[in-house]
């Protein structure tokens, strides 16, 4: 069992699995009893940001529809989009590999999306047991975890978790910061 975050809390994670290397994220969510008339359809994507908190390039956006990285090495890469969050464990998953990040990318943001939420009526309050966790890939073990616990009612993105490097070395923030108006509100505060 790997170490438990509360909200805005920070690690190293070099301090919390000494020598990781690569680690997947992966990421989960239940669908409360609520019935909307539609499949609930959460999408993460992670945000490549460069020294000035901003998105490195259109490329450096990583989702359903660019599932790499730009650079040569792809250091991260998404495992594709569940439709429904069905099943227990994680719902989507991303591959990070730390020694191939480019010096460029300063930060690691990922966020957790309602695809056309507000179409569906669909809202982060209909959603309960969201989660990230951090595991790293060569011994399988959790190294960090956090769960949700707030209630998002009228939210429809969420800043889940941030990836940063401080002082050489890379540390995981619990986040848990909602948002109205989706992705687009998302992609406003990080686009040059």
């Amino acid at each position: 069992m790997g170490i438990s975050l509360s909200k805005g809390q920070r690690i190293s994670l070099e301090k919390a699995s000494p020598g990781l290397k690569a680690a997947f994220v992966g990421l989960g969510w239940d669908v409360r009893q609520v019935d909307t008339g539609n499949d609930y359809d959460l999408d993460v994507s992670i945000f490549l940001l460069g020294e000035n908190e901003k998105l490195i390039s259109d490329n450096h956006l990583v989702f359903y529809n660019n599932l790499k990285s730009p650079d040569p090495e792809h250091s991260v890469e998404h495992m594709g989009d569940n439709l429904t969050g069905e099943g227990d464990g994680d719902d989507e998953v991303v591959l990070v590999n730390f020694t191939k990040i480019p010096d460029e990318v300063k930060k690691l943001v990922f966020v957790v999306t309602i695809h056309e939420a507000d179409k569906r009526s669909q809202n982060f309050g209909q959603i309960q047991n969201a989660f990230v966790r951090l595991v790293d890939v060569q011994t399988k073990n959790e190294v960090l975890r956090y769960d949700l616990t707030e209630d998002y009612s009228t939210e429809t993105a969420l800043i889940i978790a941030e990836i940063y490097k401080k002082d050489g070395e890379w540390r995981m923030s619990a986040v848990g910061s909602g948002y109205q108006g989706g992705l687009q509100a998302i992609l406003n505060r990080y686009y040059n």
